[in-house]
């Protein structure tokens, strides 16, 4: 081998590992990513049960409902349709009813989001992007004057 076809040779296989490389990065935080959907975009959304998602929207105004230990239900709503929720952990201490949340997790079988976290809003002027955008785009949810 000549050494210009071993300059050339090393210059392959180092550009073949770094496709391979990148490749494989790409795959991995490919199989990472969770997808925002709002409560109205799951009708047209097709979501595999075991996907996992992030739902956000507005926290239903009477549907907190505590179980037993540290389990609560409640509804996610975009004020056009809503989805029930199961949580087990300990909530946020500005959650309540008719607040911004985004939640992470899965469908259940029964249709049921189940949770793992549970995100919601810290101030009184601060909502969740994708929340925000998301209802600002139904018309549901305005910016106070103030911004």
């Amino acid at each position: 081998m000549t050494r210009k076809q071993k300059r050339l040779s090393v210059i392959v296989a180092g550009l073949a590992f770094l496709g391979v490389a990148t490749g494989l990065t790409f795959y991995a935080l490919g199989q990472k990513a969770s997808y925002f959907y709002m409560p109205a975009d799951l009708t047209t959304a097709s979501v595999q049960p075991g996907q996992r998602i992030r739902l956000g929207g507005l926290v239903e105004k009477g549907t907190i409902q505590r179980g037993q230990g540290a389990t609560v239900a409640f509804s996610v709503t975009d004020t056009h349709k809503s989805v029930k929720v199961m949580y087990t952990g300990i909530l946020p201490d500005l959650f309540r009813e008719e607040q911004g949340v985004i939640t992470e997790g899965t469908f259940g079988p029964d249709g049921v989001f189940v949770a793992d976290s549970v995100l919601a809003k810290h101030d009184e002027n601060y909502m969740p992007k994708e929340v925000a955008d998301g209802l600002k785009a139904k018309g549901v949810w305005q910016e106070s004057k103030s911004e």
